[in-house]
């Protein structure tokens, strides 16, 4: 009787398949295929507002917002997005200094966690909307009012975000630091933090976005320039073209920062890249 061999699951035969399930695909085809459906919905959107009956004082076409962004150009676009960008990179700077230690303390030890988590997790359901009124109140209509909004809006859940990162390290490494005589502080600073700061890091990608919502609301309530403020002046007369350029400078602007931190990410953390494949 022939026993029977068992067969590595790395070698089971695909039946033919090729699997699609996290297969990789080259840099020029992802680009050509992010182009290419941005383009398409550039021609969907000039095809419906062209065609589709609708008045364009509501949905201008593309042609009409790019004629809009010239003129923009020419007037205060560079100084409003200016005001923009800095307002934004302030507030999330200034919240992630704080988030990120105060995460990592979460994240590790118990008793602060339960002393602090319940109350973080109590504000973040709260609209930052809500607050504009009483960041108003409390320092008035300055910069630092704008700050205060996007600090409010990305904070805390910044802090919860960073601290389920580090409760996401494997336990196996900290128990082998222990098991080598590490301290606490050495367990921390050797393990904990390099592990953690991949996802970490794509934890600020993820609130740098939700800092530009808030910077926008901060703007619309209670601002003199910026992009949030220029929204604000076209709905009053209906310049829906100018808002299209708006938002679509925003986009653009947080696209950039987006894909700098995901560059330096991947330059920084190129061990965790390699570690995942």
């Amino acid at each position: 009787m022939t026993p029977s061999v068992a067969t590595p699951e790395a070698e089971l035969p695909t039946r033919g398949r090729r699997p699609r399930l996290y297969r990789e695909l080259g840099s020029r085809t992802y680009t050509v295929i992010a182009v290419g459906a941005m383009a398409v919905l550039l021609v969907l959107w000039w095809v419906y507002a062209r065609y589709g009956g609708t008045n364009p004082t509501f949905l201008p076409g593309p042609d009409k917002v790019a004629r809009r962004f010239v003129e923009y150009l020419q007037g205060d676009l560079v100084a409003d997005a200016a005001a923009s960008f800095n307002r934004v990179t302030i507030g999330f700077l200034l919240s992630t200094v704080m988030a990120v230690p105060l995460g990592v303390l979460l994240g590790t030890v118990r008793i602060a966690e339960a002393a602090v988590e319940p109350t973080m997790g109590f504000i973040r359901y709260m609209p930052a909307v809500a607050f504009v009124p009483l960041t108003i109140i409390w320092i008035g209509v300055g910069e630092e009012q704008k700050w205060l909004v996007i600090w409010i809006g990305t904070f805390f859940t910044q802090v919860l975000m960073v601290m389920d990162n580090v409760k996401r390290v494997r336990r196996e490494l900290i128990n082998v630091g222990y098991t080598l005589g590490m301290s606490d502080l050495a367990v921390l600073t050797r393990i904990v933090i390099p592990a953690s700061s991949p996802a970490i890091w794509d934890t600020l990608r993820i609130t740098l976005g939700w800092a530009w919502t808030w910077l926008v609301l901060a703007e619309v309530v209670a601002a003199d320039d910026g992009l949030g403020h220029r929204v604000t002046l076209a709905q009053r007369y209906l310049q829906t073209d100018t808002i299209f350029v708006a938002l679509i400078v925003i986009g653009l602007i947080g696209l950039a920062m987006d894909q700098v931190m995901k560059i330096v990410g991947r330059r920084v953390f190129r061990w965790a890249e390699r570690g995942n494949g």
